[in-house]
């Protein structure tokens, strides 16, 4: 992996637990804690989902194929 995709992955687990120590530390019932966790994950999920998207679009098959052949034209 690159150092960038280290460094997503730790502030990415970073907040995790942060996230899940602060929930168990609230003083509110389980249930509301729950009812957070819950619409969270939805936003987090859809949130995602439009980052994922905006990657496909991105980089589409093609894109990478054109991008390898002018590599392995630079390198002959």
């Amino acid at each position: 992996m690159s150092k960038n995709s280290n460094i997503i992955l730790g502030l990415l687990g970073a907040v995790t637990a942060g996230v899940a120590i602060g929930m168990l530390l609230a003083p509110e019932k389980g249930k509301d804690i729950r009812k957070k966790l819950k619409k969270t994950a939805e936003k987090w999920g859809e949130e995602m989902s439009t980052l994922y998207e905006k990657g496909k679009d991105k980089f589409t098959k093609s894109d990478l194929k054109n991008k390898a052949e002018a590599m392995k034209e630079n390198l002959s």
